[in-house]
């Protein structure tokens, strides 16, 4: 039987190959312990803001879970969230301002990771090399290159590990996911997927300021280009901004993408790519990333069309995000509340070419069961995790494609196997960062 003390032991094993940064191991960090019955699974969070504290928050309802550690360069949002730890379990948390530090825990089973994009890999990658499972936020990384190399990580050192797209664990997308599968909606040639939020508008620029009493800016930026503060950079709307994130379009993209590459079974790269996008609904704002795109992915036998407005909270089917699965019977339309079938008219039978009337709403579960779910496969070692890597990876490259497409002005055909573009090869310079000194591109 496959125990977690062989898999730490297959961890130091190929530790000679190096970490992405350098800090210093030794076996003891890896020691560990089997888990029994009654042991405690301790966690440690990375990135305590935003979603990094929402899913600390739902480990810390699971019974053998315990928070042995934070980290944040921002010490006002570290001591904030270290009292709230220490009222949920009473017990205070270890507190670190460098996540290396942390990994040097040796008591630390699993790391959840909710920095900014642009630290993701670099964090992800050391968490694996360190012996640790990892729950990585969505999407997995910023570009296209550190996807493939977290991937490369996790197999390489052994680690189970999960992605944050919680709605494959929601009981709704499942059902969905089935109905599709039964072929009830005849030939789907096309699927739209869009996403309106008026988070997207951060308004018009200001000026650049001191760093904030409490924060390590220098840390923050990480391997990211160097750039002054600014607050509209930073908490929450750096997703914003290049260097560090995608915007709508990996914020969102990477959720409904993933449901529509699960419902339409697609597990590699589309055919071909364009994207349109620009700030048109609020050129003077200071955001970077489109407020308005357009993206068409196509395939062997259907087309996907991405939209986003940026600053408008409508869309269609009176959902301002979602997806229409669009078949010749009748079209399945699906956000997080609920999907539904709109049947199309036979003209020869007079009625419904779908005759069941189907409404199925979610039991708002996802981010929880997402959670347990993933706990339950680190006691028995199951890679199976409720968002693999491979997937985390697989629509985050969509993503990315959407932006590169629409920022290159190419029309791209990318193989994944030789880690280029082969059509619209301008676009290559988009794949991968160049990272700041002393921050190295983990290479496998």
């Amino acid at each position: 039987m496959i125990t977690r003390r062989n898999f730490l032991k297959t961890s130091v094993a190929v530790l000679a190959t190096g970490l992405a940064n350098p800090v210093a191991w030794s076996e003891t960090t890896f020691s560990g312990s089997v888990l029994g019955a009654n042991d405690r699974i301790h966690v440690g969070l990375i990135g305590c803001k935003n979603m990094g504290w929402s899913n600390l928050s739902d480990f810390l309802k699971h019974p053998e879970i315990e928070c042995v550690a934070l980290c944040d360069i921002d010490q006002n949002v570290l001591k904030e969230r270290a009292a709230e730890v220490e009222k949920l379990q009473n017990k205070k948390p270890n507190l670190f301002s460098d996540y290396r530090r942390l990994l040097e825990m040796k008591e630390l089973d699993i790391v959840i990771i909710g920095t900014p994009d642009h630290w993701h890999c670099l964090q992800f990658i050391d968490a694996c090399s360190a012996g640790k499972d990892v729950y990585v936020e969505k999407p997995i990384a910023n570009y296209i290159a550190e996807c493939d190399a977290m991937v490369a990580a996790a197999k390489r050192y052994q680690r189970v590990t999960t992605v944050g797209q919680q709605q494959r664990s929601g009981s709704h997308w499942k059902t969905m996911i089935d109905y599709i599968n039964t072929g009830k909606l005849g030939r789907i040639a096309r699927v739209d997927v869009w996403a309106n939020f008026n988070y997207a508008a951060l308004g018009r620029k200001r000026l650049d300021s001191t760093v904030p009493a409490g924060v390590d800016y220098e840390m923050w930026q990480g391997p990211a280009k160097k750039r002054p503060f600014n607050n509209q950079h930073f908490h929450g709307s750096w997703r914003m901004f290049w260097n560090y994130g995608g915007g709508l379009m990996t914020d969102w993209g990477v959720h409904l993408i993933d449901m529509v590459l699960w419902g339409m079974n697609i597990k590699s790269m589309p055919r071909r790519v364009m994207a349109f996008g620009g700030n048109y609904a609020f050129p003077d704002d200071c955001h970077e990333t489109f407020d308005t795109q357009n993206v068409i992915y196509e395939f062997d036998s259907f087309v996907m069309n991405w939209s986003h407005s940026g600053g408008t909270q409508t869309g269609p089917y009176n959902r301002n995000y979602g997806m229409a699965f669009k078949g010749t019977n009748g079209t399945l339309v699906a956000d997080r509340d609920s999907w539904e079938i709109i049947p199309e008219w036979n003209d020869e039978a007079k009625q419904p070419r779908i005759l069941e009337s189907i409404k199925v709403r979610s039991d708002y579960r996802d981010h929880i069961d997402h959670v347990f779910r993933f706990i339950d496969c680190v006691k028995t070692r199951d890679f199976e995790t409720p968002c693999t890597i491979e997937n985390g990876s697989l629509c985050a490259k969509y993503a990315h494609l959407g932006n590169i497409a629409a920022r290159s002005g190419e029309m791209l055909v990318y193989d994944d196997l030789k880690k280029s573009f082969i059509q619209g090869k301008n676009a290559n310079g988009y794949l991968k960062p160049d990272y700041r000194s002393p921050w190295k591109f983990p290479s496998f």
